[in-house]
C-alpha cells in the first residue's frame, strides 16, 4: 500500500493496539513512516533497533538463592499510564533468541514480570524476504500474532515527502532527478554494494549535494546509489547548473528562452524543481506565465511541487486562473 494509506491504516489500528509489522524494499522508509505516525497521534515512541541488540537488553539475570531473577532496561515502558508505540526495527533480521523474547512480548505483554501497559502498541519493521537483504525466517507462532502491511515506494508520496522534510528538506536537484527518473527512485538488487533507494537519494545524495567538492561528488553519490544511477544524477546536476538564473526566467517570463533539443525534458525538469523552489505568493504569477509556454506537463509538475511546499499559493488568483487554463489537469 502507498505511504499515506499506510499510515491512516497504523492510526486505526492504534486503537485496537494489535502488534504490527511493516515491510518493504530496503530503504523504503517505512521507520520514518511510523515516527511520523507516532508523533502525528501524539504519543510516546521508543525506536529499538534489534540487529544492535543482544538477549541482555530486554533483561539482565541475576542470582537470588537457586534461581534467577531478571533486571529490566531502563527503555521498557513502565508507567501503566504510557501510551504510544514501541517500535522494533529491522526485526527480520535477528535470529530465533531475540524473536523469542520479542514474541513473548507481543503474546503475553509481558517482559520478566512486567507488563506493557494498555496504551502500548508494538510495532515491528522487516524488509522483504524476496529482496534478500539479510532477512530471517520468521518463527511459525510469531508471524500469526501480528498484521502484516507493506509498504509501495511511489514517486508522488516520496516528491510530497522530499519537500516537506524538516529541518533539512530534500534538494531541489534531487526532486527533479527522481520525477525526471522515477524508476531509479527505488531500484533495488542484493548482488549490486549499493542501490538507488529513497533513503538512499536523501540520506547519501541530497543531505551531501553542496558539502563535498564538485571533484569527488560523483565518488560520493556512487557510493550512496551505485555506479549507473549515480551517472545519471551526476548528467542532470550538470544540467541543473547550466540553467539560467531562475530569478532572470521570473523576472523576464515571457522572452526567458524555452529549452529545445534532445535534452529539453531534462532541462525542463530541472527548471521545475528550481522554480517551485523559489516560488512565493510574489512571484507565482511569473513562474505560471513562463510554465504555460512549456508542455502541460511540466507546467502541471511546477506548481504541483510548489505548491507542496506552500499550499496557501492555491489562494492566489494566478493559482485561480491557472487551473481554469489549464482545465483537468491533476495536480499530484
Amino acid at each position: 500500500m502507498r505511504a499515506e494509506l499506510l499510515k491512516n491504516t497504523l492510526k486505526d489500528l492504534f486503537s485496537s493496539k494489535r502488534a504490527v509489522m511493516v515491510e518493504s524494499e530496503p530503504g523504503g522508509g517505512k521507520t520514518e513512516i511510523v515516527g511520523q505516525v507516532a508523533n502525528e497521534l501524539g504519543v510516546n515512541f521508543i525506536h529499538k533497533h534489534i540487529p544492535t541488540m543482544l538477549v541482555e537488553d530486554f533483561g539482565i539475570p541475576f542470582p537470588t538463592g537457586d534461581a534467577l531473577t531478571y533486571k529490566v532496561q531502563s527503555w521498557f515502558p513502565r508507567d501503566p499510564n504510557w501510551e504510544g508505540i514501541l517500535l522494533f526495527d529491522d526485526f527480520k533480521q535477528t535470529g530465533n533468541d531475540l524473536q523469542k523474547v520479542v514474541a513473548n512480548i507481543i503474546q503475553a505483554r509481558e517482559l520478566h514480570g512486567l507488563y506493557l501497559p494498555r496504551g502500548c502498541q508494538v510495532v515491528m519493521t522487516g524488509n522483504r524476504t524476496q529482496d534478500r537483504a539479510g532477512s530471517h525466517k520468521m518463527l511459525t507462532h510469531l508471524s500469526n500474532r501480528y498484521t502484516r502491511l507493506e509498504l509501495d515506494t511511489h514517486i508522488d508520496d516520496w516528491t510530497k515527502y522530499a519537500i516537506a522534510r524538516r529541518p533539512i528538506a530534500v534538494k531541489p536537484e534531487v526532486i527533479s532527478f527522481a520525477r525526471f527518473r522515477p524508476n531509479l527512485l527505488h531500484d533495488f538488487d542484493p548482488q549490486r554494494e549499493s542501490n538507488p533507494t529513497p533513503r538512499a537519494w536523501v540520506e547519501g545524495v541530497s543531505d551531501l549535494l553542496g558539502t563535498v567538492p564538485p571533484e569527488a561528488e560523483y565518488e560520493v553519490f556512487r557510493g550512496a546509489v551505485g555506479d549507473g544511477a549515480a551517472s545519471e544524477f551526476m548528467a542532470m546536476l550538470k544540467t541543473h547548473r547550466r540553467l539560467p538564473d531562475p530569478q532572470s526566467i521570473i523576472d523576464n517570463p515571457m522572452t526567458a528562452k524555452v529549452a529545445d533539443g534532445e535534452d529539453k525534458n531534462m532541462i525542463n525538469y530541472a527548471l521545475a524543481g528550481a522554480l517551485s523552489h523559489r516560488a512565493n505568493r510574489e512571484n507565482f504569477g511569473n513562474i505560471i506565465k513562463y510554465t504555460n509556454r512549456l508542455p502541460d506537463e511540466f507546467s502541471v509538475l511546477t506548481v504541483t511541487l510548489a505548491m507542496r511546499k506552500d499550499v496557501t499559493l492555491s489562494e492566489t488568483q494566478a493559482f485561480t486562473d491557472w487551473s481554469v487554463t489549464v482545465g483537468n489537469a491533476v495536480l499530484f
